[in-house]
Formats: structure tokens, C-alpha cells, sequence
């Protein structure tokens, strides 16, 4: 098989870029090693920034979103018993953000690419990449019992942080951080607690409380890392909940659990992002904590850079765009890495602080939530940074 661009992954990062390049005429092939029901059906949490939902509407990809989803204009933070809200919308000149699940994303995704007569091949296996220095990188993998070779010019490792393309880029840095500091979350049938997040720093541990449709929630608390979820009885679960949440004249409805599970936090970054022939995006490059919302929308960030690039490539024959991929990309991610940073560690209980250590963690939410300088700085980074095109332009002049 020969194609333009061989996309590993279908993610966010993998599925965005296969469209984006489709609407210029660039022809792909997306490989995914789970089945189409798998992807589509693991619920993953979803705040959308602003510059994210501006481009699923912008290509045509947004009419569900813009439905179903819940347009948020603030969020709030919680410490010390005391709720205070951050009106972003007002501190960023009309901006928000959309809770729209990512697995939604990935359905419309889907159907638009197979819809439009994209080729995704689901439930392929032993994918490795070869030649990528070359004019004609491919990939080898298995299908439907067969074994199978995709030519390609380009290569797209979109496939996650386990995945095979990142293993390929000779003289990477990879910069990590692992957190003490895990998430149980759950999703349960109630009625929706509040009209926007709430991120409560308590003295028991950080608690976050979100919303998926009318009738189903997520909630979150912080856990170890390295707890069995065994341990956790739905009262005991709700139980903290409450504790962590719960203010004088609110309380927290409560329901059936239908899920629940532990995650362990880490940030991480891979330099560069390209070698060759080969670029990586998504969560093959890079990992934020969740606790600043921005996984999916770096994945999206990536691939906008990354397709014009392609695209360039394509319709003038420069590549000084791909050459500068990674330094664009970078720019953003490590920005968006230092604020998933902060609002993890301000939000958190790290049960190794000082009485001094904890002080100062008080200080800063009692800071941020008083100064509106401060209150802009962290809705700017909410609802999501600029894509910071200096360089590209420069480029392409």
C-alpha cells in the first residue's frame, strides 16, 4: 500500500490530523491497535479550549459538540471551606471552554474520516516503522492475519505515550515528572452538582467535581497513587467527596457508581518531536497531569502545526515548516506543561510539606483568587494559549 501520510493512532491527535490534511487534498491512512467499539467507547474526561472548539466548528466537525456539550465561562476554587469563582469569560474578552467528553470527539472524528471515505484500519498489531530517513519511510504491520507494508512520504506517531514512534527518534530527551499524588475518579448517576467545575484544595486532599450529561457525573479525589481501588467503597468514596466539597448551604447529590479507577500523575516531555521523515504529536510527545485540562487540546495544537507543514510541503515543496515543527510545537506544550504544574501543585495536598511549605500553598490560592491579575493569567491558560505562529510566519514569507 502507498499513501501520502501514514497516521499511527487514532486519537485525537491522529484522527484531527487525518481531516485537516483530507481537506487539502492530502491523502492518509490511519492504523489504530484497538477495534473501533474500543476507542469510542473508553470514557475519557474532556474540557475543550476555546481555540479547540473554534476548530472542530471551523472544519465542520463541531455540530454535536456544539449540541450536547456544556459551554462553561468560569470555573470555581475552593479552599478553606470558601468557594470563589474565576469568571474567565470576562477576564479573556469573551472567552470559555466546552465539557465535551473526548471519546465524543473521537466518534465524530470517526464518522466524519469513514464518511468521507477515509481508510482506517482498527485492530492491527506489531506496527514498526523503518526508513524514516528516507523519502519513502514505511510502516510494517499485521491485519486480519495478514502482514502488511504502507509506503509512505511522511509518518504521523500519534500513538500514544506506550507506542512504537516515539522509541524511534535517536538522542531524544525525554524530561519527566511523576507526582505523588493519584486520581480516583468515578462517573455516577446523578444529577449534575453544580454549574461549573469545582477544584477544591482540603485538608484530606484535593477533590474535583465536573459534569458529563444531565443525568451522569464525574467526580474526582485524590488517592495514592499506588491505592487499590479494591479499598474504596462507593460510601467511602462518597464520603470524601462530601468532606472535600461541601460548603455551608450546598451539599453534593449522591448515586449509583457505575465507574470507577485510580490514575497516577506525571508531566512529561519528549525533545524534539521529529526525525526524518517521522513526527510525533499527541500523547506520544508529551503528558500533563489533568488537573489543568490541556491533554487533548495539545494533541490538537500539534497536528494544526503539523498538517501546515504538510501541507506546505506538498503544495509549494518546502519543508522549512517540518524543520521547525518541534521548536513551534514546544513553544506551547512546555507553557501549557507549567501551568498543568502549578495547578496541580497549588490544588493538591502534599502530605510531606512543612507547616511553612502549607502556608505558602494558602498564600498563593489566597493571592490568585484576590488579585485580578492573577485571575487573568490563569484564565488565559484555561481556556488555552495562543498557537504561537511567529516562527511559522516568518517561513512562510
Amino acid at each position: 500500500m502507498k499513501t501520502q501520510v501514514g497516521i499511527i493512532g487514532a486519537g485525537p491527535a491522529g484522527l484531527m490530523l487525518s481531516h485537516l490534511l483530507h481537506l487539502e487534498g492530502i491523502e492518509s491512512v490511519i492504523l489504530e491497535n484497538r477495534s473501533r467499539e474500543e476507542i469510542e467507547g473508553t470514557i475519557r474526561a474532556g474540557v475543550l479550549e476555546q481555540g479547540t472548539v473554534d476548530l472542530l466548528n471551523a472544519t465542520g466537525v463541531g455540530e454535536r459538540m456544539m449540541r450536547e456539550g456544556h459551554i462553561h465561562h468560569g470555573i470555581e476554587l475552593q479552599y478553606n471551606g470558601i468557594r470563589h469563582r474565576v469568571n474567565m469569560y470576562e477576564l479573556t474578552e469573551g472567552k470559555s471552554v466546552m465539557v465535551y467528553p473526548q471519546h465524543e470527539v473521537i466518534k465524530d472524528l470517526v464518522a466524519e474520516r469513514l464518511g468521507a471515505g477515509g481508510k482506517i484500519y482498527f485492530s492491527v498489531s506489531d506496527v514498526s516503522l523503518h526508513d524514516i530517513e528516507t523519502d519513502s519511510p514505511k510502516i510494517r504491520f499485521k491485519h486480519d492475519g495478514g502482514e502488511e507494508e504502507l509506503v509512505c512520504d511522511f509518518i504521523a506517531g500519534c500513538d500514544g505515550f506506550h507506542g512504537p514512534s516515539r522509541k524511534m527518534i535517536p538522542n531524544r530527551t525525554e524530561n519527566q515528572k511523576i507526582y505523588p499524588f493519584g486520581w480516583l475518579g468515578i462517573l455516577a448517576k446523578t444529577p449534575i452538582a453544580n454549574p461549573e467545575l469545582i477544584y477544591s484544595n482540603h485538608e484530606r486532599g484535593f477533590a474535583l467535581i465536573s459534569q458529563r450529561t444531565p443525568e451522569i457525573q464525574r467526580h474526582y479525589i485524590q488517592v495514592d497513587p499506588n491505592d487499590d481501588i479494591a479499598n474504596w467503597s462507593d460510601d467511602r468514596i462518597w464520603t470524601e467527596l462530601k468532606e472535600r466539597v461541601e460548603t455551608d448551604g450546598w451539599t453534593l447529590p449522591d448515586g449509583p457508581i457505575i465507574q470507577k479507577n485510580i490514575v497516577s500523575m506525571r508531566s512529561f516531555v519528549c525533545e524534539p518531536m521529529q526525525h526524518g521523515r517521522l513526527f510525533i504529536a499527541g500523547d506520544a510527545a508529551h503528558i500533563v497531569p489533568p488537573t489543568g485540562a490541556k491533554g487533548l487540546n495539545l494533541a490538537m495544537s500539534d497536528v494544526q502545526v503539523l498538517s501546515k507543514g504538510i501541507e506546505m510541503f506538498f503544495k509549494s515543496g518546502s519543508d522549512d515548516l517540518l524543520e521547525s515543527y518541534s521548536e513551534i510545537a514546544l513553544r506551547r506544550i512546555w507553557k501549557a506543561q507549567r501551568f498543568s504544574w502549578w495547578m496541580t501543585t497549588m490544588l493538591h495536598r502534599d502530605f510531606s510539606h512543612t507547616s511553612f511549605e502549607r502556608g505558602i500553598q494558602i498564600s498563593e490560592l489566597d493571592y490568585v483568587t484576590s488579585s485580578r491579575a492573577a485571575l487573568t493569567s490563569l484564565s488565559e491558560n484555561y481556556v488555552g494559549l495562543p498557537l504561537e505562529w511567529e516562527r511559522a510566519k516568518a517561513l512562510q514569507v
